[in-house]
């Protein structure tokens, strides 16, 4: 990837910390090195935001919340709304969602410029541990020098032998982000957050979706009980689900995309759809930075690092997808701070990811912190759990949104607070109520004293916290 062709005299630049990758833990690295004094410069190859902003985190929200509201216009009745044969416009909806990006990447734009960190368009490749060269369309355009480097390139689509996508009609993410045109049929590989909100749009559009997933369950890293009330809302809602499962003998034939079904102890059942949406984890970003140039190490697809989110190079950082472990957007921003604050000389602990929150923005929303039932129990605490069901909710009935529960996981010994798992309308918000309670170590006797605004979802907290101590 390297390019021998020379640059003009005097282009060059020296700065103190380079960032390669503009999504939201480069941006936060490069803004708080900026606050701190440092000459930053940050080399993104896409648009400012990285993947988040741009295709993933922002812009599919944006479609979420079209799906919502169709939903909601479809049940205007209940309400004692007339609106007559509400229709949604997938092209509409995807302008929108595409602007809604378009607008936060442009503030992205703006608060680097305003503090002063340079971007520079094009690829990042390491020729030694301390020289990066920027490459765009093959030239080399600028190369930086820095005393420090921060990896923040994110991560992309993993692949699965006989589901590669052909961004025709076996397709990413990405490309289900933007159809112009609502599709029949969908087949959704991967029953994880991607998997699961995908699915849901398209079901709420219009779609007769079929949702896979190899796990027993879906979202199979979240509390098992949380991760099967979904799965029977989602079935309501008239998605098919299918665990346990995997799809073979993938082909696309014209306008259609047909495989076989295979579900443990059953005979293969023939599947045929418009579009295989491949939504079964990322990789992160590694290849064609030019690691061996400068002494990075990577293991399995992300580059490997210490707690303060050193690589193996004493100068380079990693931080986000391209590092692994929970792959959140917010993560990402807490890494920034642990690097920053590394490269500045200070010793931060390590991120405690039970102290991370977790969000699923289908309807209803899933939102949990910490620890679930069963990897509580695994870590040998004894446990008390509280539940408090949404239909009880006076604030939930005057909305019409009845689905879901408060769970809460608390240490017998001492009360406190293990694990949150929220399941229903609104879980998104109620989360961060809970992880300050993780983050503080709040007992259950604590949040049952808490007094809260009625009415309002966020009793239900009270109320699990109350049904946990009996």
């Amino acid at each position: 990837m390297h390019s021998t062709q020379q640059l003009p005299e005097g282009q060059g630049l020296t700065v103190d910390l380079a960032v390669i990758g503009s999504g939201p833990g480069g941006y936060d690295a490069a803004l708080r090195a900026a606050k701190a004094g440092m000459k930053v410069c940050i080399i993104e190859k896409g648009a400012l935001g990285g993947v988040c902003i741009n295709w993933g985190c922002i812009p599919t929200k944006a479609l979420l919340r079209s799906g919502e509201l169709f939903d909601f216009l479809k049940k205007a009745g209940t309400y004692g709304l007339s609106v007559q044969s509400p229709a949604i416009n997938l092209a509409e909806a995807v302008k929108r969602s595409r602007n809604v990006a378009l607008k936060m990447s442009k503030g992205v734009g703006f608060m680097l410029r305003k503090a002063g960190v340079e971007v520079l368009q094009g690829e990042a490749v390491f020729s030694t541990p301390n020289d990066l060269e920027v490459i765009r369309d093959g030239v080399r355009v600028n190369v930086v020098r820095s005393r420090y480097i921060i990896i923040a390139s994110g991560a992309h689509p993993r692949q699965l032998p006989g589901l590669e996508p052909d961004g025709n009609r076996i397709i990413t993410s990405r490309e289900a982000l933007a159809l112009k045109s609502l599709p029949e049929s969908m087949i959704v590989v991967g029953g994880g957050a991607i998997g699961v909100e995908l699915a849901w749009f398209y079901a709420m559009a219009g779609t007769a979706v079929t949702l896979v997933e190899m796990m027993p369950c879906l979202l199979p890293l979240e509390d098992e009980e949380i991760s099967t009330a979904l799965e029977r809302s989602f079935q309501k809602a008239g998605i098919t689900i299918a665990t346990g499962a995997k799809l073979e003998q993938v082909a696309v034939e014209g306008e259609r995309v047909n495989a076989q079904l295979v579900l443990e102890g059953q005979e293969p059942q023939p599947v045929s759809a418009d579009y295989l949406l491949v939504a079964v984890g990322v990789s992160g970003n590694c290849d064609g930075l030019g690691l061996e140039h400068a002494g990075v190490q990577s293991s399995r697809g992300f580059i490997v690092t210490d707690g303060a989110c050193r690589t193996s190079v004493s100068h380079i950082f990693a931080i986000g997808d391209v590092r692994g472990g929970m792959l959140l957007a917010h993560k990402a921003s807490a890494e920034a701070a642990l690097a920053i604050d590394a490269i500045g000389g200070g010793s931060p602990g390590a991120l405690d990811e039970t102290m991370i929150p977790r969000c699923v923005y289908a309807e209803p929303s899933v939102a949990s912190i910490g620890l679930s039932e069963k990897e509580a129990e695994k870590r040998g605490y004894t446990v008390m759990v509280g539940r408090s069901m949404f239909a009880a909710s006076g604030k939930a009935n005057a909305y019409g949104n009845l689905e879901g529960m408060v769970k809460l996981v608390f240490n017998a010994a001492d009360g406190r607070l293990l694990g949150a798992h929220v399941l229903g309308h609104g879980a998104v918000e109620l989360i961060g109520e809970l992880t300050l309670a993780r983050r503080l170590e709040v007992t259950a006797e604590l949040l049952a004293g808490t007094v809260h605004a009625h009415p309002t979802l966020s009793e239900t907290i009270k109320e699990a916290a109350e049904n946990a101590l009996q």
